[in-house]
């Protein structure tokens, strides 16, 4: 009866249980791969403020051009 015993225990923790773990975190895994409505409008906001960061960035490197043409040089 013990031997019985340890035969179904071994054969679960060999082929069942990690059968049983590679399924649950691959859809885990798929589960977290959509993208949802607040996911979108962060990454539309993010997009948004480095568009203006990248103008303002824009606007001060005209500036140091037009004041001091050799800025660039001294970094």
């Amino acid at each position: 009866m013990e031997f019985f015993l340890t035969i179904i225990v071994a054969t679960f923790a060999v082929i069942v249980l990690p059968i049983w773990i590679i399924a649950h975190y691959a859809t885990r895994w798929r589960t977290s791969k959509v993208i949802t409505n607040a996911d979108e409008q962060l990454l539309s906001e993010l997009w948004e403020s480095a568009r203006k960061m990248e103008d303002r960035i824009r606007n001060l490197e005209r500036i140091l051009d037009e004041d001091s043409p050799h800025w660039r040089e001294r970094l």
